[in-house]
């Protein structure tokens, strides 16, 4: 396995996993050329964020997108994992695990303050796996509005 940035020419793996994910996770069925301008768009401005992948023979079997919050209390920056996707076939093989072991080396080194995720509460499959791998729930609730 070989874990590695994304680049421009993902996009279309990443968009697709990112569309399985969503229907897998919270039955979601999203717009395909939006999800792939997306992908596009994160990949074309670091600003934004940016992916992980892990490749198995030259495919893409997994991901993991990054954006970033500034902390003021803290004075550096807090990541947020998102898009956490693994094929069907690689779950339970430390896929996420070792994505997650760079990732957190790759922060540290980037004087990153913590990385937090969000998950939706019915994927109990992803509850799992993030306790496993040593994430523990904070003490607060996520809001949303449309604007």
């Amino acid at each position: 396995m070989k874990i590695r940035f994304a680049q421009q020419n993902d996009a279309h793996v990443i968009a697709t996993q990112n569309m399985a994910l969503a229907k897998e996770s919270e039955n979601i069925i999203l717009d395909p050329d939006i999800v792939l301008a997306g992908v596009h768009s994160v990949l074309a401005d670091i600003n934004k964020g940016f992916y992980l992948v892990v490749e198995n023979n030259n495919k893409i079997i997994g991901q993991l997108m990054i954006t970033t919050e500034w902390s003021d209390w803290r004075n550096k920056p807090i990541w947020w994992v998102q898009s956490v996707y693994v094929q069907k076939n690689w779950r339970k093989k430390g896929v996420f695990t070792k994505m997650l072991m760079k990732l957190r080396q790759y922060a540290k080194n980037q004087n990153v303050a913590f990385l937090r995720l969000y998950v939706c509460q019915s994927n109990h499959s992803a509850l799992q796996v993030y306790k496993k791998v040593g994430w523990n729930q904070e003490p607060y609730e996520m809001y949303q509005i449309t604007v």
